[in-house]
């Protein structure tokens, strides 16, 4: 445990992986019932989106009961466009129970 860990608890980031998009892809290739998911608003979700993807819009006034609704025990890979977005989702589904969360670093723009 680090120093800054000792002194304020847990991080954030510890609660899920940032992960770049070649093993973000890696993992979603090579774990079949892996769930990809693109928390960027509808439109941004139209305009273009990883294959296999579902729009949960971290947005979306029922987001966290769209989350509340998946499988805690299955592999969530995350993904907005910068990677912020996303990494708030996993912040949130972490604190709900949720323990094999991934999130793109850099977002979309980094692939």
């Amino acid at each position: 445990m680090s120093f800054f860990q000792s002194l304020f608890g847990t991080t954030a980031s510890s609660k899920y992986q940032n992960i770049k998009a070649t093993e973000f892809l890696k993992i979603a290739e090579d774990t079949p019932d892996a769930f990809v998911i693109d928390v960027r608003t509808p439109a941004e979700f139209n305009g273009g989106k990883l294959p296999g993807a579902k729009n949960i819009d971290f947005f979306s006034k029922d987001f966290t009961n769209q989350i509340d609704k998946l499988d805690k025990d299955k592999t969530y890979l995350l993904y907005c466009r910068s990677g912020n977005r996303s990494g708030q989702a996993c912040n949130i589904m972490a604190g709900r129970g949720f323990t094999k969360l991934y999130n793109l670093s850099g977002g979309v723009v980094s692939m």
